[in-house]
């Protein structure tokens, strides 16, 4: 007996309908791939707008114990921006310029700092104060430090009005003045008020201050130039220091023979933009400083600059 014929009309529609579902099949994955790059595009722009960790951002996530601190020499081009931090503490001096602003923002938050128990401008110029800016408007501050004197730049208006709206205290230091941030603890070396030199020279109004952790120190000095350098030499502070933050960014107007010989330096950091068009580091700085058997370290050489100290000893943090 011959099997009865098969339904070829019924085959060759669920063959269609086949054919039909596979296709749509791909096109539907496809499109749902690209809502959730979508989305988390979108997700990535908010956070790069609202200062928070987005792609292509150093992360800064090393998790310190209780008797470490970490000194960050921030790139920020021209200027300077350090950030000093515990593992419940945080410190920074100096911001960059207002286009750094940012950028610095986004290396605190992905450093896991929230709250700044202080923060340094060390003098008004906007390569130190401009990324302040943004920084003072969007963290919690416990206190700035500014020496105390004006600038008529738009930059220091702006930075002041910032500082008054958040109704954050400020405090201008006198030398022998101390700021303790749990282990982080800071000695103010200068400058005295008025400051020496031409009053119109702000850079000798520069903050310097002295961290002392254990047996191992740093010195950050802001624009510091000769007349500033020779006056914390002649006022008897304790200027002797593992770690020398090169004033005005290698200018030749600091780091003067002096100074060096009170400082004593191990390591010297260099804050600068690569190719800048004032030409620092100046020749006359880095040479002072190779005859003497310092090591120099540079932003537009290395980037970010990191140190950890225990106490006992500074290492280099790749």
């Amino acid at each position: 007996m011959q099997p009865p014929p098969r339904n070829n009309k019924k085959t060759d529609v669920n063959r269609a309908v086949r054919r039909k579902v596979t296709k749509r099949r791909p096109r539907s994955r496809g499109k749902k791939f690209f809502l959730v790059m979508l989305f988390i595009l979108a997700f990535a722009l908010i956070y790069n707008f609202g200062g928070e960790q987005i792609f292509g951002v150093r992360t800064d996530n090393i998790v310190l114990d209780a008797n470490q601190i970490l000194v960050s020499f921030i790139d920020v081009g021209h200027g300077d921006s350090i950030l000093v931090r515990s593992n419940s503490h945080a410190v920074l001096i100096d911001g960059g310029e207002r286009a750094q602003g940012r950028d610095v923002l986004r290396y605190l938050r992905n450093s896991g700092v929230r709250r700044l128990d202080y923060v340094i401008a060390t003098h008004p110029h906007e390569d130190h104060i401009g990324g302040l800016i943004t920084v003072l408007g969007r963290l919690d501050i416990g206190r700035v430090i500014m020496p105390d004197v004006t600038h008529t730049s738009y930059a220091f208006r702006d930075f002041l009005a910032v500082i008054d709206n958040n109704d954050i205290p400020v405090t201008f230091p006198n030398p022998g003045d101390t700021l303790r941030a749990g282990i982080i603890e800071f000695t103010v070396v200068g400058p005295p008020n008025p400051h020496p030199g031409p009053v119109a020279n702000l850079n000798n109004a520069s903050v310097v201050l002295r961290l002392a952790y254990g047996q191992t120190s740093f010195l950050f000095t802001g624009d510091a130039e000769h007349e500033l350098e020779q006056w914390m030499v002649n006022s008897g502070a304790n200027l002797s220091s593992d770690v020398l933050n090169i004033g005005h960014h290698g200018s030749s107007t600091s780091t003067s023979e002096a100074f060096l010989d009170a400082v004593n330096p191990m390591a010297a950091v260099i804050s600068l933009a690569a190719g800048n068009q004032y030409g620092h580091p100046h020749r006359e700085v880095t040479e002072r400083l190779t005859t003497r058997g310092v090591n120099i370290y540079r932003t537009d050489q290395l980037g970010t600059i990191r140190m950890m100290t225990n106490g006992q000893q500074i290492d280099f943090v790749r």
